[in-house]
């Protein structure tokens, strides 16, 4: 399997955990580390909208909890409307929305690293590559703040 498949699989087993009462769009990221480690992470809502956690902010949490937010290498991210059993479905790519991109260019930007950005439906085999670089031009970070 490529890199691109491996991640949105795990991105794929990761999502069946997504707690999407609200929405039910199930979301489900898997983070890259240098070491070939994966991380994984679910979406996770609340009744206060605003308190809601997308997957890939869950799975860069738990990176950085570890210590280990410089070593991202790449994320694959996969979503579908959920089915009447709470399955995700759909084949249409899903990409991270505006918040996670700026939460996965911390870690980018840390990392000296352009992240790949591997992206899917819940079903189907159509994955998009991405350099977050182009999902997010311009993107403001550590290095505007003095921080390396």
């Amino acid at each position: 399997m490529t890199e691109a498949e491996t991640l949105i699989a795990a991105a794929r087993a990761a999502a069946v955990h997504a707690h999407a009462p609200y929405s039910r769009f199930a979301v489900g990221a898997a983070v890259l580390l240098s070491d070939g480690e994966i991380v994984s992470g679910a979406n996770v809502e609340n009744a206060s909208y605003g308190l809601s956690l997308c997957a890939e902010t869950v799975a860069i949490a738990k990176v950085s909890a570890r210590g280990r937010l410089r070593d991202v290498v790449a994320i694959g991210v996969i979503g579908g409307l959920m089915d009447t059993h709470g399955a995700a479905t759909g084949d249409t790519p899903v990409r991270p929305c505006g918040r996670c991109r700026q939460v996965l260019n911390e870690a980018a930007q840390l990392g000296g690293r352009d992240l790949e950005v591997h992206c899917a439906g819940a079903e189907g085999d159509r994955i998009e590559s991405h350099r977050l670089s182009a999902l997010l031009p311009d993107a403001f970070g550590p290095a505007d703040l003095g921080v390396r």
